[in-house]
Parts: structure tokens; sequence; C-alpha cells
């Protein structure tokens, strides 16, 4: 008989890397995600399993569903990650437009699905964590109107500015890997260990898109990688182009959204620490004794971490 396929190991729920590994040291190409890859191993696999029934999570505690700062801070968090989510999934278009080979276009076009699907099921969750059916898109439109007008916003024009404007498809997958997926992954990596005794099933859709994630990350590094192996002359163009996405990086007042975000789980860890036991959020550190300031640290040193790994893998660290 027959045996069906190894399931590949960033698409296993079982033996899949956590985010902060895979996305610094998991290497994979075009060639190796492309349609066929996609149907068989995430959608014939990894979403399968979600759909049988084999892969769960128990729902929401009481302590998120009800009103109260856990509540708001899950909404905060899966409002922002849904907007994310769909911006993405819009600008990706353009790189499919633009893909110089079958491979890519492939590629894009399954990353475009996959982001398509995070924003559902961020948006889905509002449901799960007590938002009525019918305050969802108000909750989403108020989100639009502070946080992500401040920063997902001035990051889409500048991405659309680089893909639309300019059609440049290296530089918009050097934008997408760096500026948005380098940026936001480690903070979901945040969310997941937060969220998995709170609200399991939260967990959950953070751990699936997280398994995207580092499969994008690791594949938009390997196409800045080769196309700079063939043409070394455009490595100073592109090294412009992330330091002029990090200056405005540093503009945005993320650090302004995390805080808020990070305080009302912290009056909502004061409320209800006791249904975290000694649960580490990281190895030695229980998550209720952690403070504000120690997980927005530990996210940005993560996020910085992972950043100056996947720049020094695309022949981009250093100067020009």
């Amino acid at each position: 008989m027959t045996q069906p396929p190894a399931v590949p190991v960033e698409a296993d729920w079982d033996a899949a890397p956590g985010v902060l590994e895979g996305a610094r040291s998991l290497e994979l190409t075009a060639a190796d995600c492309n349609l066929p890859y996609w149907i068989e191993h995430v959608a014939g696999s990894m979403l399968r399993r979600l759909a049988d029934g084999s892969v769960r999570a128990d729902a929401p505690t009481e302590a998120v569903t009800r009103p109260g700062p856990l509540h708001d801070a899950l909404v905060d968090e899966f409002t922002f990650r849904t907007l994310a989510e769909e911006k993405a999934a819009r600008a990706l278009s353009f790189l499919v437009f633009h893909a110089p080979d079958n491979d890519s276009l492939e590629f894009f076009s399954t990353q475009l699905v996959d982001e398509a699907r995070h924003a559902r099921v961020f948006r889905e969750h509002l449901l799960k964590a007590g938002v009525p059916a019918d305050e969802v898109a108000g909750a989403i439109a108020r989100t639009a109107a502070s946080s992500g007008a401040a920063v997902l916003d001035p990051l889409e024009e500048f991405g659309l500015h680089v893909l639309r404007d300019q059609g440049d498809f290296y530089g918009g997958v050097l934008v997408l890997t760096v500026l948005v997926e380098g940026v936001l992954a480690p903070a979901a990596e945040l969310s997941e260990r937060k969220w998995k005794l709170l609200d399991p099933s939260a967990a959950l859709v953070e751990r699936g898109a997280n398994m995207d994630e580092i499969r994008h990350l690791a594949v938009g590094s390997a196409i800045v990688r080769d196309h700079l192996t063939r043409r070394p002359d455009q490595r100073a163009r592109l090294l412009a182009l992330i330091q002029e996405g990090r200056r405005l990086w540093e503009k945005l007042p993320m650090a302004e959204v995390l805080f808020r975000r990070e305080s009302l789980f912290q009056e909502g860890l004061a409320e209800h620490g006791h249904l975290l036991g000694a649960y580490e959020i990281w190895p030695g550190r229980r998550l209720v004794d952690t403070g504000v300031q120690e997980r927005m640290e530990a996210a940005e040193r993560w996020s910085r971490e992972t950043q100056e790994a996947r720049l020094a893998y695309m022949l981009l660290d250093g100067t020009p």
C-alpha cells in the first residue's frame, strides 16, 4: 500500500517550530512552496485537521468573554490583526501581478489566500470572544479609525508606493518580509503565549497564522537572497529601501498601541491571574508575574532579532 506523503515539519501542527525559531532559521523557496505544496500540505493537511476536529482548543474563558479588560485587550488585538491581514492580502495582489516566474506567481497567490483567511479567522474569533455579530463591523471600524490609521495606513501607503506605483517586485517582497511579516510575527508569538490558558482558541488562531507566517518569511527571504546573488548590483538600492522603511516604522506610534493593549491585559491579570497558576510565558518566567514593559520589551527584542537574522540571510546586513 502506498504511504501518504510526509507532512513537512513547518505544516505539521505537532512539530512546526515556533514563529521565532522558524522565522529566523527555516529555509524554503518559492519552488518548494508552490501551488501543489499548498493544496497538499496546507489545505489538504494543516487546514483539514482543523476542519475535522483533530486539532482543537477550548473556548475562551469567561474572563475573556464577559465585559472587562481582558475582553477589551482581545478585541483591540484581533480587530487590529484583522485589518493588518486584510491590507496584506490586498497588497499581495501586486506581487502576484509582477511575479517574474511561475513559482513566485503560485507562491504569492497562496500567500494572498493565507492572509485573507487569517483576516477571516481573526474576525470570526471576535464572535467567540463575546462580541455580538452586529457589533463586529463597528469594532473593526473603530480600530481602523485609531490604531489602523496611525500605524497600518502609513505602512500600506509605503508598500503600495513600491509595489503599485513603482512596480518593484523585489522591493515589494523585501518590504513585506521585513517591515510587515518581520515586525508583526514576533508580536503574534507573544500573543499566542499570552492567550494560551485564558483563551485557548485565540492561541490556536495565532498558532495557525504563525505557521503560515514562518513559511512566508522563509520564502520571501529566499527570493530576495536569490535575486541579490544573481544581481549584487541591486544590493545598495534594496538596502536603502529597507532603511527608508525602518525610518518610517520608527515614527509610527506602535509602542503606544501596544502599551494600551498590554495595559488592558495587565488589568486582566490582576483580576484573573489565579487562572494561570504556574504557567510560564517563557522559561523561568510566570506570565502572572510579568508586567507591561517586560512583555513589550520582549516583543521588541524578538522583532529586532528576527529582522536581523532575515536581513543577514538576504545578504542585506551591514552597509551598502
